[in-house]
């Protein structure tokens, strides 16, 4: 319902602070989320007083203007919209109560954010922790973890994947490996299976943990300590405290191994189609998200290597 277009008083200076003081009180709003509130309603005041409008005539096309001007301003997409979620709220409140005849940020949505580059480890890092030793750990459990990384890193296997890899082929089984071959069989997403190369490093580590690995009559090639089949959460952890203590700036988990892998191949060969089917992506638009890592791998080298780029950094500083 539109309001009426003859002018009206404007809008009591207290509108805000009742609002803030409605979600502190009756909300329960943490203190940092009030405060945000307050900053961002703060800014629609004087976006307001700017164009010389009562809170109570902000028009749609306002708000739409604002968030242009944010956007400009370089604000993420995603610091965006917790602001019109801000003053959205604001708005329902005062038509809850009825000082106002409609929300004016009912139907404004931020932009789109772009899509996050997936997290992916250098060459030099994927090495160093697929390298690792740990001297200290149980000669079993360090066999079985550093076949855990070979695998995700030298397979790009998903987890679940990885987890659900049995020690011996069979009617059965999800997932094993064939050393023979050095082939991976697994059953990816949408139950479709794929086969991927297993590399030498890794054949050798898988080995190693065979050849400790015991209790024959576990399906499961990955075990806990006390003989089930590992969990996804169990790889996360280990993987975790691995990278720690391979010295790594920054915890690794398993996907970013398979990242590593994608974009590591990827780097080498410039293969896309053949990347998609290691990966066992069944679009190749999913895959394509790593020709950005490249690139990005391909724009330091040049800044780093060329005399006109260093030329130009050296200018910037």
């Amino acid at each position: 319902m539109a309001i009426s277009s003859e002018p009206t008083a404007s809008a009591p200076p207290d509108w805000i602070a009742k609002y803030l003081e409605h979600v502190r009180v009756e909300r329960r709003l943490a203190a940092r989320t009030v405060e945000l509130y307050a900053f961002h309603l703060q800014a629609l005041r004087e976006n307001a007083a700017e164009a010389n409008l009562p809170l109570d005539r902000v028009q749609t096309a306002h708000i739409r203007r604002w968030m242009a001007k944010l956007h400009s301003a370089g604000r993420e997409p995603r610091g965006i919209a917790l602001v019109l979620s801000c003053w959205r709220s604001f708005y329902r409140w005062l038509g809850h109560e009825g000082l106002i005849g409609f929300n004016p940020v009912q139907d404004v949505h931020a932009p789109k954010a772009g899509r996050p580059l997936p997290k992916a480890l250098g060459v030099d890092d994927a090495v160093q922790l697929a390298e690792l030793h740990d001297e200290d750990a149980d000669p079993w459990i360090e066999a079985r973890d550093r076949a855990i990384v070979e695998i995700l890193y030298g397979c790009g296997l998903r987890v679940s994947e990885l987890t659900g890899l049995d020690a011996q082929a069979s009617n059965t089984a999800l997932g094993w490996i064939d050393l023979d071959a050095k082939e991976a069989n697994v059953l990816g997403k949408g139950s479709k299976r794929r086969i991927v190369p297993v590399g030498s490093k890794a054949a050798e580590a898988l080995q190693e943990w065979l050849d400790v690995r015991g209790d024959r009559s576990v399906p499961a090639l990955f075990v806990s300590s006390k003989g089930a089949r590992m969990s996804s959460q169990a790889v996360w952890k280990l993987l975790r405290e691995r990278s720690l203590k391979a010295g790594l700036a920054a915890p690794v988990h398993p996907h970013m191994l398979r990242h590593s892998f994608a974009s590591h191949v990827l780097q080498s060969s410039s293969d896309l189609r053949a990347v998609q089917e290691l990966l066992g992506h069944a679009n190749i638009a999913t895959t394509q998200i790593y020709t950005r890592l490249d690139f990005q791998h391909l724009a330091k080298a040049y800044d780093a290597a060329h005399p006109r780029a260093k030329a130009r950094t050296d200018k910037d500083k």
